[in-house]
């Protein structure tokens, strides 16, 4: 760690409060449209792809099978939190046993 460190970790969680707060005050002058109310429902889905998508072309056969459980066990228990968690103990598993 070097001195700039909590520095750019300070402007960082500036920047995050900041996109957070701006977010929730746009939005109170925004009327909810269904078009719009459909976008903010899929927006923490493509989130979650993008990330998936990510770790899949940077990972291996880990993370292959990770996020083959994962999808199986959102489809099993209806929670994708539960699922997730799940999901990064699979990879932590097949990652010590050398997978």
């Amino acid at each position: 760690m070097n001195d700039s460190f909590p520095l750019a970790l300070a402007v960082m969680a500036a920047a995050a409060l900041l996109c957070r707060v701006a977010g929730f005050t746009l939005m109170r002058f925004m009327p909810v449209t269904p078009r719009l109310e459909a976008a903010l429902r899929a927006t923490p889905g493509a989130v979650m792809a993008g990330i998936a998508a990510l770790a899949l072309a940077k990972g291996g056969l880990a993370e292959a099978l990770a996020l083959g459980s994962v999808l199986v066990l959102t489809r099993v228990t209806g929670s994708d939190v539960a699922a997730a968690l799940i999901g990064v103990g699979v990879v932590a598993a097949l990652r010590w046993a050398g997978v």
